[in-house]
């Protein structure tokens, strides 16, 4: 008896129908196929409008087109003119092409100004510097290669060209002379001016020497040693401002030469001709008077000789 061979397990063949689960997952392999595909096509679309978009706002929105689009503020002798030529500016200007640090800078180069304010605005686009003008405070000579060179400094101890003070206000009668200026003592200078007050009205002169020691000159005291410009500084600015106060009605017109104040706690003083000479002496209260020897008694009259009428 033959055995009729079971269907199971068997093959399907090609004409015959899968089974739903298999067409279940193939159709859900396609949908998720199909899912990637239209995200990374949206992708792709997102990317390019965002680039073309952000392209024409750099070079056709965002752009300074016209010097009317630079705004400056704050400054009463610093023209729009001068900012732009100092700051290199060339229109048409990509605004984010710009950089407010590098601008501010170049500015502060060229410009008598003591503080410079950038930045970028975008709707409108257009540039915003804010100013403030430097105000000559006193007169100043500083050496260089080919000689002393006379300039004028501000509060805050900068340089000012002749052809900057030119355009800008000044402070005061500027009396005062800076002697031996130098980029590196401009912090040192800034904390002496802002003392100039307390050093009383009658300063002349503040002289940097080559080896960094600082002078200065004032009518009451004449000539004080500051020494080095160390962290010892605003204690003899201090005894400069007392001395100011107390010496002159103590010295009666005698000016003091020189008076040392490297270690401002025992300051020294070399007087005058009108007052005591020789070697520095330290400032003291006067000494008290000494007191009159007594004057001799009077001889009594020795009595006549005998016989005398």
């Amino acid at each position: 008896m033959k055995r009729v061979p079971s269907s199971q397990g068997a093959p399907p063949s090609p004409g015959a129908p899968l089974p739903p689960g298999v067409l279940r997952r193939k159709e859900l392999r396609r949908q998720r196929r199909s899912e990637r595909l239209r995200q990374l096509w949206r992708i792709l679309v997102f990317s390019g409008m965002s680039v073309g978009l952000g392209y024409l706002l750099l070079r056709q929105g965002w752009t300074l087109r016209e010097p009317n689009q630079v705004e400056v503020l704050g400054s009463a002798v610093v023209s729009r003119d001068q900012v732009i030529a100092a700051a290199g500016l060339r229109f048409p200007q990509p605004l984010m092409g710009l950089q407010p640090r590098l601008v501010a800078s170049d500015l502060m180069g060229a410009l008598p100004v003591e503080q410079v304010k950038v930045s970028r605005l975008m709707l409108p686009p257009r540039l915003r510097v804010e100013l403030k003008d430097r105000e000559a405070v006193a007169r100043a000579v500083r050496r260089t290669d080919r000689g002393p060179e006379m300039g004028f400094v501000d509060g805050l101890g900068n340089w000012i060209s002749i052809r900057q003070h030119m355009g800008i206000r000044s402070q005061g009668d500027l009396s005062l002379l800076i002697v031996g200026w130098n980029a590196r003592h401009r912090a040192v200078l800034a904390q002496v001016l802002k003392e100039r007050e307390a050093l009383g009205s009658g300063l002349q002169e503040i002289r940097f020497e080559p080896d960094g020691s600082l002078w200065l000159s004032t009518a009451q005291l004449g000539r004080v040693r500051l020494g080095p410009p160390d962290a010892r500084l605003p204690r003899r600015l201090e005894v400069v401002a007392h001395l100011s106060r107390t010496l002159p009605a103590t010295m009666k017109g005698a000016r003091p030469q020189l008076i040392d104040l490297t270690d401002p706690e025992q300051p020294e003083l070399s007087l005058g001709a009108r007052g005591a000479s020789g070697s520095p002496a330290r400032p003291a209260p006067p000494a008290p008077t000494a007191p009159r020897p007594p004057e001799p008694a009077a001889e009594a009259p020795r009595p006549a000789p005998a016989g005398t009428q």
